[in-house]
């Protein structure tokens, strides 16, 4: 109730203390230690080391030290996880923040200060979802599981309704939050964690080495190594151990530790590479495929040429196009004469060969720029851009001209030529309001041609 009190001083707060003898000899011993004694006159009352660890420090340890009467499994390991992450989030502090590095020990101290509070609500439930997560991280997960919420929540609720500073119970709310682009005093206390669970791992070097990969991540605002961390850290565990008294957590050869842990940065560097070497070459091995199939649906199969499906959406854009900018195009639309009875006569593999080659030459009677397609069977359609009848026309003599003199196939020496029912339409031709009537045009044009002999060229609209 003292910590709430507006007007509780620092007197008051040592006079309530003085009435537990262990939790005097706790805050005495934590005054005269390396961490706070400022001289060479040793605290010996509870009113001389309140002032000296200052109101933050105070609460912290008389919250942990009420939390920690039970006799839980596992507080050992909670302590030296604690203990840790204090350490290390001062040493951060005094790089990147040296006038909250008080404020970050404490924060770091106390960011764990939830488990001891749901230790004491259902020692059963938690202990076995603490024993079974695998990680910090896991028994989050847990916790939001079981609970919907987790630790650093319940620590920073209880922080404040015990009268904790604002700034430390946000400080411990967050503290489980990404290191990632954080401010610098939340950047420190974020990390703080991560790196007391690799002192503890049982396998230092490998959990190590994802705190290295983090370092390197974070190196434009981190402007401190992880060698120096580890090695500040280890030398002030023992007392800060002793002080508390918690079992020291183990000490490592550290260069040997990180070398280790270098290596195994290096090995996922290269595994990283080959991996991203193998999806580079699928992504590229895709892109081709993707490209194939383009342009498999692009073409047609048999003849080269563009396949309706093509023909029809790019007659949709120029269609449009022409209706917008004022500009014009001609449809040519070509059947190939008796060709059912060519197939019936000579197979279709004659047939087939009779495609391909007038394929061929058909490519060669338009220009660059006009879109030639295998429409169905043996009908073909070519779009002109930009041309009106008179120069369909054209082209369409020069076709004929060119399948006069060239025969499509040879069968036993003999060469068989064909001749083509041509029928055209222009986008000047009528009120044409889709692409599809403009085709349906030059299909009746060439009708009119069928119909009256085949073998030549009709215009849309030059019967009427």
């Amino acid at each position: 109730m003292l910590a709430r009190r507006p007007d509780t001083g620092l007197a008051d707060y040592a006079e309530a203390i003085e009435k537990d003898p262990a939790l005097t000899l706790r805050l005495l011993s934590l005054a005269n230690s390396s961490f706070y004694s400022r001289g060479s006159f040793e605290s010996l009352s509870c009113r001389e080391a309140v002032p000296r660890l200052g109101l933050e420090t105070t609460l912290a340890v008389v919250m942990s030290f009420a939390l920690a009467r039970g006799e839980f499994q596992g507080l050992d390991r909670f302590w030296q996880r604690a203990i840790i992450a204090a350490l290390a989030a001062r040493h951060l502090a005094g790089r990147l923040c040296p006038e909250e590095a008080g404020t970050l020990f404490t924060a770091a101290l106390l960011q764990d200060i939830g488990i001891l509070a749901l230790l004491a609500l259902n020692e059963t439930d938690y202990t076995r979802i603490s024993t079974s997560s695998e990680g910090h991280d896991a028994l989050v997960a847990a916790e939001h599981d079981l609970y919907g919420c987790d630790h650093a929540a319940i620590g920073a609720w209880l922080s404040d309704r015990w009268g904790l500073p604002g700034h430390l119970v946000r400080g411990i709310a967050s503290s489980h939050g990404t290191p990632d682009s954080a401010a610098p005093a939340a950047l420190c206390l974020r990390l703080s964690g991560p790196i007391a669970d690799a002192w503890l791992s049982d396998s230092p070097a490998r959990a190590l080495f994802r705190l290295l990969h983090r370092f390197e991540t974070l190196s434009e605002v981190l402007p401190v190594s992880l060698a120096s961390l580890l090695e500040e850290v280890q030398q002030s565990l023992p007392d800060m151990a002793k002080l508390l008294d918690v079992d020291a957590p183990p000490l490592y050869d550290n260069q040997s530790l990180l070398a280790e842990a270098q290596q195994h940065l290096y090995r996922h560097a290269l595994s990283l590479s080959a991996r991203l070497d193998a999806q580079e070459a699928d992504l590229k091995a895709l892109q081709l495929r993707q490209t194939e199939l383009e342009l498999s649906a692009r073409c047609d199969d048999l003849t080269g040429l563009a396949s309706r499906a093509w023909l029809e959406a790019q007659l949709e854009q120029r269609f449009r196009l022409c209706s917008e900018q004022g500009r014009t195009l001609s449809v040519v639309f070509i059947d190939l004469d008796h060709f059912k009875r060519l197939n019936d006569r000579y197979g279709h593999m004659v047939g087939d060969r009779v495609l391909e080659t007038f394929a061929a030459v058909l490519q060669a009677a338009v220009r660059e720029g006009d879109l030639a397609a295998r429409y169905g069977g043996e009908e073909f359609v070519v779009v002109l851009p930009d041309e009106r009848a008179e120069g369909a026309m054209a082209m369409a003599a020069r076709l004929s001209q060119a399948l006069a003199r060239r025969p499509m196939a040879h069968v036993e020496g003999e060469p068989i030529h064909v001749s083509v029912s041509i029928g055209i339409a222009c986008f000047d031709d009528a009120e044409f309001c889709s692409a599809r009537e403009l085709i349906d045009a030059a299909d009746q044009s060439m009708y009119r041609v069928k119909r009256g002999g085949r073998g030549g060229t009709a215009m849309f609209g030059a019967e009427r």
